[in-house]
């Protein structure tokens, strides 16, 4: 029996708002403070276009992992991205497959489109394999190994003192975490009416 087996243990993170309501779609990351031994084979993630929105809205990827961009629309996109943890372009594209980009820095990447202004979407690299997003309870369990994490929050909407936030945590067996929220929500960007002046492209 190999030793990351025995020395693997659970953890239940339930994350709730300021007002104590179970929050779904709310990254958490888990990452350990010894970090000689952090699987490096990171796993590819999708970006994708869909009825001129990206999707998903934001995105958790491991450092150095690679992102696809595919076009699941019937009109052209062009991403791009001005973050210092990763600026790049994508030209103008429809019925061709970008090759996928690596990300290669940990931090936010804030994505745009030249064409649809509106289209907004996020990608948080962070160095650490270990990390997902909560259910419709507000809940996400993950198996990793036994050890000291930092845990951290990601969403577009949190403000900054819940981004800003780390909790130090031991994880040992079936460990169970609750995480609030210091500040509510920001609200939601509204979607793009559909039928806009830009439906051509």
């Amino acid at each position: 029996m190999s030793s990351n087996f025995v020395d693997a243990a659970n953890i239940d993170i339930q994350v709730s708002s300021d007002e104590g309501k179970f929050l779904p779609n709310i990254g958490v990351v888990l990452e350990p403070l010894d970090k000689s031994n952090i699987p490096t084979n990171a796993q590819p993630q999708i970006m994708d276009q869909i009825d001129t929105q990206f999707v998903p809205h934001f995105l958790i990827a491991q450092k150095s992992a690679l992102v696809s961009f595919p076009n699941s629309d019937s009109i052209k996109h062009n991403v791009y991205s001005f973050s210092e943890a990763k600026t790049f372009e994508l030209k103008l594209y429809r019925d061709r497959k970008p090759a996928p980009l690596p990300f290669e820095k940990q931090g936010e990447v804030i994505l745009g489109c030249n064409i649809h202004d509106w289209m907004l979407g996020y990608i948080y690299v962070v160095d650490t394999p270990w990390f997902g997003k909560t259910d419709k309870s507000g809940l996400l369990n993950k198996t990793l190994p036994e050890g000291e994490y930092k845990l951290t929050l990601l969403n577009p909407q949190l403000q900054r003192e819940d981004l800003d936030k780390s909790i130090k945590i031991s994880v040992r067996g079936h460990t169970k975490i609750q995480v609030k929220l210091m500040k509510p929500l920001l609200p939601k960007l509204d979607e793009y009416e559909d039928g806009d002046e830009f439906d051509e492209y």
